[in-house]
């Protein structure tokens, strides 16, 4: 019989923690990376200063989950019957242990998931209390915070555990929160958009697929879900809501309090809200063709148009990728495959031929190819989901996956609170060797 997946993580975790503690003990003061005053000033971009062994961003080949790149995991993790895409479940078991699974040990966590789903009720009557016009990712963090009353991390950490078991309570609080979340975002969509209507989940049914159901969308929205939270669950710890989250679950804050911490990270604008800006770009740009398909000369010239207004191309362009991001790939296969007549989805595929050229002749961005903004945003338009609002929170259920997996984590190696040092202006002035200007009390 298979291992569970919870017997298989701690004897990962067992494995693991001499590395860690070898590391540290042998080799701490090992120079790593050069902190410069132009790291410290632009919010320590590219600065090594993290660890997380589950994903890691390849500059040329894109995300890798556990050493494996998105097209290998979409094509080795099992599938529900019938589907393209893989369970969502199945990567949740690969991001924890590193190792693909069974269709048994998939099906376990299917299980598991289902049985974990049911929302309390008072969690409905806190959505419930908010008002109609608060925005969706404001409703999803209270609602998650919410249940911070449900976390068993908190209960065993005030009855007294061991350091070394933190994990345990912790991957229990994570399991029952990622397998609500489906519940707490289909929920908010019917309060916000439907009228209140509100579709009961099935159980039969995995959590894209469910997902998909909850939603009232039929197929194929449960491979587009599957595929949405896969390829968002994980982007390293060194973004915004990876690294809040966990920043949050250093100081030993439960898995829900760490999540909605999260969630608040990935609503601010310069994060989790690029898909929008890219669909919202799109549409001025078919208003201002009279809604009719531009030629590649006419999108040449809003392009250029765009840039020469100091504006940049939505959708373009990453800080780390120097390749076109194989999540925009995985989304434009799919839309070649499902929705190949789709207005925007055309304008989408005559701009990857026409903005790269412009951005390399341009001269100023690093990477003239898309990423996975460029695509997604256009997908859920395409069956139906057209609130703009609600795409973060899309988003956020896929981040909180890979996310969970690194605070359980973080806890099984019993890595500290994070306590960065800070310096003032005037004592990175004397760093940099600048001479002050003598003020009128000296000159006297």
């Amino acid at each position: 019989m298979a291992k569970r997946l919870k017997e298989k993580l701690y004897e990962k975790i067992e494995a693991w923690r001499p590395r860690t503690r070898r590391l540290l003990e042998e080799y701490g003061d090992v120079v790593v990376d050069q902190v410069t005053v132009e790291k410290i000033i632009s919010g320590m971009r590219g600065l090594k200063a993290l660890v997380t062994d589950i994903s890691y961003l390849d500059p040329n080949e894109g995300i890798r989950y556990r050493g494996h790149t998105l097209p290998e995991v979409f094509k080795r993790l099992p599938k529900p019957k019938g589907a393209e895409m893989p369970y969502v479940e199945g990567l949740f078991y690969l991001l924890l242990t590193g190792d693909i699974p069974t269709e048994e040990e998939v099906g376990d966590v299917v299980d598991e998931f289902s049985k974990r789903r049911i929302l309390p009720r008072y969690l409905y009557d806190v959505i419930d209390a908010l008002p109609c016009c608060s925005h969706p990712m404001t409703i999803f963090s209270s609602a998650i915070l919410t249940m911070h009353r449900e976390s068993f991390f908190m209960k065993k950490y005030q009855a007294g555990i061991s350091k070394l078991d933190y994990w345990d309570p912790t991957y229990e609080d994570a399991l029952n929160l990622l397998a609500k979340l489906p519940e707490i975002a289909t929920y908010i969509y019917a309060k916000l958009y439907r009228d209140g209507k509100r579709i009961q989940s099935n159980p039969h049914l995995d959590m894209g697929g469910n997902f998909a159901f909850m939603m009232g969308k039929p197929k194929p929205y449960d491979d587009v879900s599957r595929m949405h939270f896969i390829i968002h669950s994980d982007h390293e710890s060194g973004n915004v809501s990876a690294h809040t989250g966990h920043l949050v679950a250093s100081s030993l804050a439960d898995i829900y309090q760490s999540l909605s911490a999260m969630i608040n990270g990935l609503a601010g604008p310069l994060h989790g809200l690029a898909n929008q800006e890219v669909l919202r770009w799109l549409q001025e740009l078919m208003e201002k063709m009279g809604n009719e398909q531009p030629t590649e000369d006419e999108l040449k010239q809003y392009v250029w148009e765009t840039l020469n207004q100091g504006q940049i191309i939505p959708g373009y362009g990453h800080a780390v990728l120097r390749k076109t991001d194989p999540r925009y790939t995985l989304q434009h296969e799919f839309s070649l495959k499902h929705m190949p007549d789709d207005p925007l989805f055309q304008v989408v595929n005559k701009l990857y031929k026409v903005v790269p050229p412009i951005l390399m002749e341009h001269g100023r961005a690093k990477n003239p190819w898309p990423n996975v903004d460029a695509q997604s945003g256009v997908i859920q338009w395409h069956y139906g989901v057209r609130e703009f609002d609600f795409y973060t929170v899309l988003f956020g259920i896929g981040r909180a996956i890979g996310i969970c997996a690194n605070i359980i984590w973080d806890r099984a190696l019993l890595y500290p609170l994070e306590r960065p040092k800070s310096l003032t202006t005037d004592m990175l002035e004397e760093i940099a060797g600048i001479k002050k200007k003598p003020s009128g009390k000296e000159k006297e």
